[in-house]
């Protein structure tokens, strides 16, 4: 924390503990495109679902320190369980020392505050990771953001493996997912608009379509995040002003820069040039 950060213009640093957020890097680069990007993925520590909100908070400090040293002045924290375990933390104890320059955004906030505008039953389901459903954070954001809204969570364990596992459109897959909504509905079968809450999620689009009824909304976060960046852009031009415009992305990992380059050709369609780095 005593090393001067780089004072001079930077990428925008988008962080996620896996693969996940790289479908809000798609997104944002796609809305967004004449910006430099700084991918950062913990994959090596991955998933965070389970772990404490102590110990998320610890690691995704450590990741937006990491994006910061390298010039980094924006950091989105593309990963609900950050956003939900670390994020308010990050934003009123260490964000406050680093001189004022520095911001971190989270996904939560971008989703939740079109939700009011998309239901009509005023009742809304969550899929995501245990974690974050344990975390309550989307609940008690929709409670803030629209009160007459009734909020459902499902936790949908493996449904992110099963996306790393490239196995999104298998039968197992089917099943799972199938298990999860059926489970969701069951508890409120008033559900009109369920929020795909991890990252992975967008994925299993097709196979979620399949087993939604008619006139449910699944919505996806990448477009919520990425509008919500533009507008934040245009609120802020100071920060702008700090953000690098080459059209880059570049893209770094904790874990074996092989396997990385593996899973961001099923998140991304392409091949990616991965850098190693260390945290902590």
């Amino acid at each position: 924390m005593n090393t001067p950060l780089p004072s001079s213009p930077g990428p925008i640093g988008v962080f996620d503990s896996g693969y996940g957020g790289l479908t809000i890097l798609h997104q944002m680069r796609q809305m967004l495109p004449q910006y430099d990007y700084l991918y950062l993925g913990d994959n090596a520590r991955a998933p965070y679902g389970p772990r404490s909100f102590d110990v998320v908070y610890r690691f995704t400090r450590e990741a937006v320190m990491k994006l910061f040293s390298m010039g980094c002045h924006l950091v989105i924290l593309a990963c609900n369980t950050a956003s939900a375990k670390a994020l308010r933390t990050l934003q009123q104890n260490d964000l406050p020392t680093l001189g004022g320059d520095r911001r971190v955004l989270g996904v939560i906030r971008p989703t939740t505050e079109n939700i009011g505008a998309l239901t009509k039953s005023r009742h809304v389901g969550i899929l995501a990771t245990e974690g974050t459903i344990r975390s309550r954070s989307y609940e008690l954001e929709i409670a803030h953001q629209a009160p007459d809204v009734v909020v459902t969570g499902q936790a949908c364990p493996l449904w992110a493996a099963i996306v790393e596992a490239n196995e999104a459109d298998s039968p197992g897959a089917d099943y799972f997912v199938h298990k999860r909504i059926d489970e969701l509905l069951r508890r409120d079968p008033e559900i009109d608009t369920i929020i795909l809450a991890c990252t992975h999620y967008p994925l299993l689009l097709n196979t979620i379509l399949k087993h939604v009824p008619r006139g449910v909304r699944v919505v996806p976060q990448g477009e919520y995040v990425a509008s919500s960046l533009v507008q934040y852009m245009q609120r802020h031009p100071e920060m702008e002003n700090r953000i690098t415009q080459g059209g880059t992305c570049h893209y770094l990992t904790t874990e074996n820069p092989e396997r990385f380059t593996e899973c961001a050709r099923v998140f991304l369609k392409e091949d990616v040039d991965v850098e190693n780095v260390t945290l902590g």
